[in-house]
């Protein structure tokens, strides 16, 4: 079975589509993160170093975003996008 056919599956069972829409932002969030990387060509390993940590703690910080055991501080993804070159922006869209 395919990734996708299993999370077609998955998401037909009662719980799991609210589940999983209510981690859209952590999603959205984890998708900037790794394009980002990908364009500025670094590295997890490359982005450690420029923040000043080792490369454990960016697969940690990645993997964060979808596992709901922990959650990046403002602090820590800022730094995370100083290092890629870029800066972090942060708003509240209005649900109407």
């Amino acid at each position: 079975m395919s990734h996708s056919e299993l999370k077609e599956k998955a998401l037909k069972k009662k719980g799991v589509k609210a589940a999983y829409d209510a981690m859209e932002p952590e999603f959205t969030l984890l998708r900037e993160l790794l394009l980002a990387r990908q364009k500025a060509g670094l590295s997890q390993a490359e982005i450690a170093e420029k923040m000043g940590t080792k490369a454990p703690a960016i697969t940690r910080l990645e993997s964060s975003l979808t596992s709901g055991k922990h959650s990046p501080s403002i602090s820590t993804l800022k730094k995370y996008a100083e290092a890629l070159g870029c800066h972090l922006e942060i708003k509240l869209v209005s649900n109407n």
